[in-house]
Formats: structure tokens, C-alpha cells, sequence
């Protein structure tokens, strides 16, 4: 453990640059200053768009999808082992997805099954994870129904997210293309998906959400909008899994007009700031939470220091936020002041082919 530490954080890069000998680019991040490390790069999947790790830490899995011909896309999900001393990679299987485009994977508490969407199908699936870290063929898969105001956007389904609560009874999955989040009772130990008694939240027409995160507290839950610009603050009953909006903010100044689109949210570990990215005003837009009921205000954008900021994640500790800045091929360290929640250049910038995910893997 001590060897781990003093060696620093590890931090895992997909790309998408249909590079399959150079997919995963490994970081050590130093917790002390800020700095990036290159440990590895690991091949052996084409264009992972999204990751996510075991609850024990000894595997990553990535969603993958491969156009075929015309607009057909094939998704795969992959299965590595993770080395615990360098954190090279492995690849230890891979699975077809039913569905078409899967650009989100996420992993239950007890790392007995992986939930996917699916994008241009707008479906969810589940596959079972088995005792070896490999995964079995998918167990579940469900198709969305509906579109919203868009002609464009919001033709049909288009799921962006699944995303796991804090109870680990329900599954929630943001769908741009339906202006919802549909809610799943989720059953981990047969990999199942089942809609809820509650069945969704509806946000308002056009609004396109894409990424979901709860707070620390399991009290909340924020949604940022792709299309709006905008973020919604929810009350969660853990016991009904439903969800209230209580608050919508705006992810980007006043005075900016030109074209936004919204990517990433997290809340700190802390539970006093929700971060949310700007692609467009190319920034990390900052709010703090009111304890009591979850509501937002404002304090600000930081510039990414690069284009398209697509994803973004923020260290266990809560100190750093790393930025993957799809369009300007570069991964960017900003600090985090633990009482404003400011955020601050740290100078630490490494440059890495089209980063599309990243994650940090927890001690």
C-alpha cells in the first residue's frame, strides 16, 4: 500500500482515435503537486469511449464502438486486469452489447454486474461480471421509447448515461433524446434491469440531459443538460427511488451567446461543490450546495485549458479535478481549494490524443 502511495495516484485515459495498439493511456498523478506521470499505454480495444473501475479496484472496463458501414456501429464491452503494483493493463475479454453505440458503463458496489448505454439506440444493458473480473454475455437489455422538441437532437431515444445510486437498488439513466431519467430496480446478483414503480423523471422539453451524479448524502442528485446549458438539483427518496427537482441553473455566463453544449457533472467528495464542463465555453463551471436542501449557487467557470472539455474526474481526496479536453488533445490538472472550491491552474498539462474518459482510481 505504501509502495502505491508514494508512487501516486493512478489515472486511466480512453481516446478515441481508432487506435487499437494505443487506446488507454495510464498516469501516476503526484498528490502533492499535481503532476502527471506517464506509467503505460495499453492496446487492444478501438476507441473506448467511456471506463469504469471494480469496486476492488483489480479491473477496468470500457464501452467500445466501431462503425461498420454506414451508420451501423458495433459496441463491445471490455474486461482488464489491472496490475497492482505499475497499473499496466490487461485485456482479459470482451463482449458484444446489444444496442448500437454504447458511450457509458458503470459498475455495481459489489462488482457483480455492468450496466451500459447505448446512444444511437437509446437502450440500456446489463452483463454479469464474473468472480475472475471477465464478463459474461449480456443478462438484460432494455429500448427506450420517445423523443422530445429537437427535430435534430430529440428525434428518439438517445440514453447517456447509466448511473448506479447510492443504495445500489436502483439505476438511473439520463436520455437525452426523451428529455428523461428513467429509474430501474436493479438486481446485481442476476445482472437484471426492471423499471420502477416510479419510472422517470421528466425535465423540461429540449433540455437534453446527459450525465446524472449523486451527492455524498444519497439526499440529491444533479443532472447536467447537453442542450440548454443548464443543471438541475433534485431531491432523492432512497426508498421510492424518485426523483424531485427542486432548482435549474445555468452552466455558462450571461453574456456568453455563442454555441454550448454541456458534458460532465461531479460533486465533490466533500459534498460542498458540484462541478459541471462546457463544450463550446470551454470551461469547469463551479457552484456550492446548500446542506440543507441541495440547491446550487453559482461561483463560477475556469477555463479547461483546452477544446471540447467531453469528461472530467476529481481525485478521492477532492484536491485535483483533471479535465480531458477531447478537441485540444490534451489533459489539464487544476487544483481545488478545499473551502471556496475555486479552482486553480496547477501548470500541469500532458498532451493525449482525443481523451474522451478519464477516471482515477482510488487507493
Amino acid at each position: 500500500m505504501s509502495k502505491k502511495k508514494d508512487q501516486g495516484m493512478l489515472v486511466y485515459v480512453a481516446t478515441d482515435t481508432h487506435d487499437k495498439q494505443a487506446a488507454i493511456y495510464i498516469y501516476r498523478l503526484d498528490a502533492s503537486s499535481g503532476a502527471l506521470q506517464l506509467a503505460s499505454v495499453a492496446g487492444g480495444v478501438e476507441s473506448p469511449f467511456f471506463l469504469a473501475f471494480h469496486p476492488q479496484g483489480r479491473f477496468l472496463y470500457s464501452v467500445s464502438a466501431v462503425q461498420q458501414s454506414g451508420d451501423k456501429f458495433v459496441g463491445t464491452a471490455s474486461a482488464f486486469a489491472i496490475d497492482p503494483n505499475t497499473g499496466a493493463l490487461t485485456l482479459l475479454n470482451e463482449q458484444p452489447i446489444p444496442g448500437a453505440f454504447p458511450c457509458y458503463i458503470s459498475v455495481d458496489r459489489t462488482g457483480q454486474c455492468a450496466l451500459v448505454a447505448n446512444y444511437v439506440s437509446g437502450s440500456v444493458a446489463a452483463l454479469p461480471i464474473r468472480p475472475d473480473g471477465t464478463l459474461g454475455p449480456a443478462s438484460d437489455h432494455i429500448q427506450h421509447h420517445g423523443s422530445s422538441i429537437d427535430p435534430q437532437r430529440q428525434n428518439g431515444p438517445y440514453a447517456h448515461c447509466i448511473v448506479i445510486d447510492p443504495t445500489q437498488r436502483y439505476a438511473f439513466a439520463a436520455d437525452l433524446g426523451m428529455d428523461k431519467i428513467l429509474c430501474y430496480r436493479l438486481d446485481p446478483q442476476r445482472a437484471k434491469l426492471t423499471p420502477n414503480d416510479v419510472p422517470w423523471a421528466q425535465v423540461t422539453p429540449g433540455s437534453g440531459p446527459r450525465h446524472l451524479a449523486f451527492h455524498p448524502n444519497a439526499r440529491f442528485a444533479y443532472v447536467i443538460n447537453e442542450l440548454n446549458s443548464t443543471l438541475i438539483a433534485f431531491a432523492y427518496d432512497a426508498a421510492r427511488g424518485a426523483l424531485t427537482e427542486v432548482q435549474t441553473v445555468r452552466t455558462i455566463p450571461e453574456d456568453f451567446t455563442e454555441v454550448n453544449y454541456c458534458a460532465d457533472v461531479h460533486v465533490s467528495p466533500s459534498g460542498k461543490f458540484v462541478y459541471g464542463s462546457n463544450r463550446g465555453h470551454d470551461s469547469i463551471v463551479t457552484f456550492r450546495v446548500a446542506a440543507d436542501t441541495g440547491k446550487l449557487t453559482y461561483l463560477g467557470c475556469e477555463p479547461s485549458q483546452g477544446k471540447w472539455p467531453r469528461n472530467f474526474a476529481l481525485d478521492p481526496s477532492g484536491s485535483y479535478l483533471l479535465a480531458a479536453n477531447q478537441d485540444g488533445d490534451n489533459l489539464v490538472v487544476l487544483r481545488i481549494d478545499p473551502e471556496t472550491g475555486k479552482l486553480s491552474a496547477t501548470g500541469h498539462v500532458v498532451q493525449v490524443p482525443k481523451p474522451v474518459c478519464v477516471k482515477v482510481l482510488p487507493a
